[in-house]
């Protein structure tokens, strides 16, 4: 193991979720030493973080002056993602290292408007959808008036219902024009347990690889199947889940262009694929070791598979 690590962690310090913490830890880890940690919201638009030439990382007023070899950026809130784009353009102009942050496939993830057209181009299987503006008795006929709305950017659940009858069409409606959101009109999954209970998976894909599975089950039908929504969840061994499903998981990484994610999909009916998370919860059960472990080590393969060799002149000769 090295005994310096010249990684950095980009993050934004303003997030709860914990992840960073996980991906310090892991860095150290696999290096052998902390990497530089570094708040990412001074890389948004108007911040005063910026990449000067050479691939430095440069913050002038914390004396911040760094050129990683191996950059790891993680729990970038979706509605920040528009202001970080910039920022992703020069990462990849200046060629720096850096897993998975390509700002196409961010926004493809995040902005389930073009989730949905990439997983139709892909033949993923999903549940039908509509994008809204306003609604429409005609739409939520066609849907089988028993559907979910979310946001078209959102996040663990919030700002999505259940919506069976031509009231609650409407209340859906004003929420999304109070908070000043586009919005999905989804068909209900029907996603039932044999205990009546509704149930998805969260799988984490790396590559052509499943690194962890978690079982998700609710007992309110009403509400999203979400932890922060009283949903138990179970950590499962990978191979617990059906190949198909981990296929379609995988398939449905790479539909939106990503090479790491966390797809929320269900089983019913061959199985269908709700979204691709960009940036999946890190310190959750076994998090550690099956994710963020896994993910450092991507990022450090990575580099390494790119870093230019030696001239001949110049490597020691035995």
């Amino acid at each position: 193991m090295r005994s310096t690590s010249d990684v950095v962690v980009l993050t934004d310090h303003s997030s709860t979720e914990g992840s960073s913490g996980q991906l310090a830890r892991a860095v150290e880890l696999v290096t052998g030493a902390a990497p530089s940690i570094l708040d990412a919201r001074h890389f948004y638009d108007g911040g005063e973080g910026a990449l000067r030439p050479g691939g430095r990382l440069v913050i002038p007023a914390e004396a911040v002056d760094v050129r990683p070899s191996v950059l790891i950026v993680y729990e970038i809130p979706p509605a920040d993602r528009c202001r970080f784009t910039r920022f992703q353009a020069d990462v990849a102009r200046n060629g720096i290292p850096c897993l998975g942050t390509d700002a196409q496939a961010w926004r493809q993830a995040t902005d389930k408007r073009h989730t949905v057209e990439c997983f139709r181009a892909a033949g993923i299987p999903q549940p039908d959808s509509l994008v809204l503006d306003r609604p429409t008795l005609a739409a939520f006929d066609r849907l089988g008036r028993n559907v979910w709305t979310r946001p078209v950017v959102g996040y663990g659940g919030h700002d999505v219902f259940h919506v069976t009858t031509a009231a609650q069409l409407h209340a859906a409606c004003e929420h999304y024009r109070r908070i000043g959101s586009g919005w999905l009109l989804s068909r209900d999954a029907h996603n039932f347990d044999e205990h009546g209970r509704r149930h998805q998976y969260r799988v984490v894909v790396l590559g052509d690889r499943v690194l962890r599975v978690c079982e998700h089950v609710q007992t309110d039908p009403d509400v999203p199947c979400n932890e922060s929504y009283g949903a138990i969840s179970t950590v499962l061994a990978p191979d617990a889940l059906p190949q198909p499903l981990r296929e379609l998981a995988v398939r449905a990484t790479a539909s939106v262009g990503l090479p790491f994610g966390g797809v929320d999909l269900v089983p019913e009916r061959g199985g269908a694929v709700f979204e691709v998370n960009v940036h999946p919860v890190l310190d959750v059960p076994q998090g550690f070791e099956t994710v963020a472990v896994p993910f450092v080590l991507a990022h450090l393969t990575d580099a390494a598979a790119h870093r230019p060799a030696l001239p001949e002149s110049s490597r020691t000769h035995r």
